[in-house]
């Protein structure tokens, strides 16, 4: 079985070697071998295998300088190492070096190498042959460059545990170490670029962009990852597009033209540069100059794409780079390469070729011109002078991936060194065993880089994390085009931290950007314009959120940022502007004594107290006379001064209202107005008894007498002062800010209880709907004695203005609530003034030949006669149809006498009756017509 597996390994290791030849590894012998996978071309040629014939090994294209610099930062690094007598002393580092040509295919080829190496070591075959001479194990990988070369690659190592420590490949699927046991990096993972590419977009503001990834295990992944983190930042993808450099023709032209259509400005690239290549020729090919690239670091620095033929297109990109690392004395060693000094080195020969264009001697490719091809190319001299030729290899400004494969090579070399200096008992395989640096195996190395810690040339800290990666940050970089000879000029324009907290990781100064090339101004990458201050962002149906239309913002609501999502509501004491951009404070509203309505109320309620206690003041002046005493003083002075409060209790509504005035103003107009009516209505009640009786009785003169007539007033006001003392105890009214008025506020009162303001009002109503009641009987009465005509007007006045108070009390709002109220108590208090008083003032101040004793007897007289008359009259028509006597006539004449002489009776006052006359004579003693009065 052993021999099986013998000749099974031998001829799987003697095909890679007769696969690949002579002139494809770089190769060199020592103690211990490292093996390295770069691309020093950018693929494969493209050919179709019909089988006819036994396959033949595709052959790889397009020479990769850079490729070749990493090939040499490696090279370079181990003669470092076997120069130096505190790395590895006495140990010698020897390398086997594959082209991957940048495909999974090449890259298997050489890992089948390093592979079948190692297992013919581990089957100790020296029983059968003398493999003293063989190629020592590979210990450990350096590459490749691609994530996805890299995935297919640490399949195969991790089967047998060799270490792989790569140098260029990103992808965030090979951070997963239960499926890639033995890949490391020395590069950042792509879980924070995408995260920085993101942050960029948001940066610059942009929503609409278009997504372009190699359809591979960079790309995909690397996409994906950034299409999670702007969907955290309300950013949309137009398109969503793969690539891959092995796409025909007629799909890279569709893809151009659906990126052409488009409407978003921004392309974020998530690929290799030779995956992007063909998309950037098409786009070349159109002149299609008005997009910004954001690039992935793939390709970020690329010299495949970075040419002068392409940077009408892709000037402006804006890329991430790794930090430059700098490594000592590499420029002169990439000077001093030659054909003939490199022999270990078979790259060497061809990137001499290619960069002067022409052949060495006993070249194969030399060979393959002379079949046909039309290229001519003279032969290389050897003279030629490398720093006379300006190509991607000698650009060692910003080494970033080679000091990446630098990196990587010294670290094998610390591990190496651990494992030489270990002493037993401290080292870190079974019982603290260290492993003998001579008979070590894959695996032991694997062990010694999971633990690794050192300090590297730039004097920073080394040592992979718990998924094998480094902690590294980017330098973000915008192309320029260069004003001497118009190549593509890096220029940074910030960097992005991964250890600072998220928020602050990013840095950019704008003022270095050169958008396309030349200009300063941000371009628009927006599904929609932006949203001004003072509208938000509607919703347009079966649109990406990102597309929207501006809606201004609601009356009461602002936005005071472009692109605002929602409207803000104005605080309850602000108000938006007319543009909806801020708010500003409400301006407070309420009757105020300044304003010319509070004024005018004001004047008219003072102008009211002024006319009460000016007819108060004639009143008591002429209280003696009698139309004074025959409207009962007593009751005047005191209906008087119920005008007075009902005159003043109006001022109460006027000003800001506080708690104190808002409970005050109700109950005292309420109060008022019912000690008011109560007067009116007392006095009116008692004339009019008085004057429908037949014969004035004691009880009539003790049941009016004054004493009652005050209590019934009191009575009837106690009634109102319980219904406010209950309202105010139950539901006090208080002060009330109403922010329901757009710009502003209004202090007003809140009445607590609207049931017992209606009962309030309700029992003032009643009292004075029964007052209308005796008034409007009494109308007939003597003018010039109770004023029953104008007191009636005084309560239609009454009754018109608080009906019509009530639809308008609740149909007004703010500061016109109160003004309705103090309308209405004016209007009311000056009914009652003028139509109660101001007849009688008039005839006391300016007519008083009516105020005289014989004036109130001859109006009382005549209204005697008046009922008398009617009596009569009806007491004989009643007779008459009782006796059926048919002689009498209506022309009959009746005559009332008294005790004194009737030759008088022709001065006596006469009343008339149709054709008949009555002759009345009344004789009136002070006691009587006292008790009348």
């Amino acid at each position: 079985m052993r021999l099986f597996l013998y000749y099974l390994t031998l001829l799987g290791s003697s095909f890679v070697i007769s696969t690949y030849g002579p002139h494809h590894r770089a190769q060199m012998t020592g103690d211990i071998l490292l093996g390295g996978l770069f691309p020093i071309h950018f693929g494969v040629a493209s050919k179709d295998q019909d089988l006819a014939a036994r396959p033949e090994s595709t052959q790889c294209v397009r020479f990769n300088f850079r490729g070749f610099r990493w090939l040499q930062a490696m090279v370079f690094a181990i003669d470092e190492i076997n120069n130096s007598s505190t790395l590895l002393p006495n140990i010698t580092l020897g390398y086997r070096i594959f082209d991957t040509c940048n495909t999974v295919s090449k890259a298997l080829e050489a890992t089948l190498s390093f592979v079948a190496q190692n297992k013919i070591d581990s089957l100790n075959l020296d029983e059968f042959c003398n493999c003293t001479d063989h190629i020592p194990s590979t210990i450990a990988v350096v590459g490749p460059a691609g994530s996805t070369v890299s995935t297919a690659v640490a399949n195969l190592l991790g089967l047998f545990y060799i270490p792989q420590i790569s140098y260029a490949s990103s992808s965030r699927l090979l951070s997963n170490k239960n499926q890639y046991k033995s890949f490391m990096r020395t590069i950042p993972t792509d879980e924070h670029q995408a995260t920085a590419m993101a942050d960029i977009i948001e940066y610059f503001q942009w929503n609409w962009v278009i997504a372009v990834a190699s359809d591979d295990d960079y790309g995909r992944p690397g996409i994906e990852k950034f299409e999670k983190e702007i969907e955290e930042r309300d950013i949309c993808i137009h398109l969503n597009e793969l690539i891959s450099q092995y796409f025909e023709d007629h799909e890279i032209k569709a893809l151009a033209d659906r990126i052409e259509n488009s409407s978003a400005k921004v392309i974020v690239v998530f690929a290799s540069a030779p995956d992007v290549e063909p998309l950037i020729k098409e786009m070349a090919s159109r002149n299609f100059t008005d997009r910004i690239w954001l690039a992935s670091e793939a390709w970020a620095s690329s010299s495949l794409i970075a040419k002068p033929e392409y940077l009408d297109v892709v000037a402006g990109t804006i890329g991430f780079a790794l930090k430059a690392g700098h490594i000592a004395g590499f420029r002169e060693f990439l000077q001093q390469v030659h054909p003939k000094k490199d022999t270990h080195n078979e790259f060497v020969r061809e990137f001499w070729e290619e960069t002067f264009n022409c052949y060495l001697e006993d070249s194969p490719r030399l060979q393959e011109t002379g079949k046909g091809s039309t290229t001519f190319r003279p032969l290389c001299t050897g003279e030629e002078d490398i720093t006379s030729v300006e190509t991607p290899y000698l650009d060692y400004t910003h080494l970033r991936i080679s000091y990446n494969a630098y990196l990587a090579v010294y670290s094998i070399a610390h591990a190496l060194h651990d494992i030489l200096t270990c002493r037993p008992g401290q080292g870190l395989f079974a019982n603290n065993s260290c492993a003998d640096i001579k008979t070590m195996e894959a695996w032991q190395v694997l062990k010694q880089l999971r633990h690794l810690n050192y300090t590297n040339s730039m004097g920073e800290k080394m040592h992979f994390d718990e998924n094998a990666d480094l902690a590294a940050n980017y330098t973000i970089i915008n192309w320029h085009r260069s004003s001497e000879d118009g190549s593509v000029v890096f220029k940074e324009i910030g960097y992005y931290n991964v250890h600072i907290k998220r928020g602050a990781k990013l840095f950019i100064e704008k003022s270095k950007i050169l958008w396309n090339g030349h200009g300063s101004e941000v371009p628009f990458s927006n599904c929609s314009e932006d949203c001004e201050p003072g509208t938000r962002k509607g919703i347009i149906d079966s649109m990406p959120t990102c597309c929207f239309e501006c809606t201004e913002c609601s009356d009461g609501e602002y936005s005071d940022h472009k692109d605002s999502s929602v409207c803000t509501k104005c605080p309850n004491n602000s108000w938006s502007n007319g543009n909806h951009t801020f708010c500003f404070l409400k301006e407070i509203e309420f009757l105020s004594w300044t304003e010319p309505f509070g004024i005018a109320l004001a004047i008219f309620a003072v102008l009211g107290v002024v006319f009460t206690a000016f007819v108060m003041g004639v009143f008591v002046r002429f209280r003696n006379t009698p139309i004074v005493k025959a409207t009962n003083r007593e009751l005047s002075y005191v209906l008087l001064f119920s005008l007075i409060c009902c005159f003043s209790s109006s001022l109460v509504f006027i000003g800001e209202p506080q708690n104190w005035t808002c409970r005050l103003r109700q109950p005292a107009f309420g109060i008022s107005f019912v000690l008011c009516i109560s007067c009116i209505l007392v006095k009116t009640n008692r004339v009019l008894l008085v004057f429908e009786a037949k014969i004035p009785t004691s009880l009539h003169r003790k049941w009016w007498g004054l004493n009652l007539q005050f209590l019934l007033v009191f009575l009837c006001t106690f009634v109102q002062v319980m219904i406010c003392v209950v309202w105010l105890y139950n539901a006090p009214p208080s002060s009330y800010r109403n922010h329901d008025i757009d710009e502003i506020i209004f202090i007003t009162c809140n009445e607590g209880s609207v049931m017992g303001l209606g009962f309030l009002i309700g029992y003032t109503c009643l009292l004075a709907a029964i007052c209308f009641f005796f008034a409007f009987k009494s109308r007939k009465l003597p003018e010039n004695f109770t004023e029953a005509k104008f007191i009636t007007f005084s309560m239609l006045i009454f009754f018109i203005v608080w009906i019509s108070f009530i639809p308008a009390y609740f149909s007004t709002y703010g500061k016109f609530v109160s003004a309705v109220e103090v309308i209405a108590i004016l209007a009311s208090s000056f009914g009652m003034l003028a139509c109660i008083f101001f007849n009688k003032v008039y005839i006391i101040l300016f007519k008083p030949s009516r105020n005289t004793i014989e004036e109130v007897r001859c109006s009382t007289a005549a209204h005697a006669f008046k009922v008398a008359a009617k009596a009569t009259l009806k007491h004989n028509t009643s007779s008459r149809r009782k006796s059926g006597s048919s002689g009498s006539t209506p022309s009959s004449t009746m005559s009332f006498k008294t005790n004194e002489d009737s030759n008088l009776d022709m001065n006596r006052p006469r009343v008339s009756f149709g054709s008949g006359t009555v002759m009345l004579s009344l004789s009136f003693e002070e006691s009587r017509r006292s008790s009348m009065l």
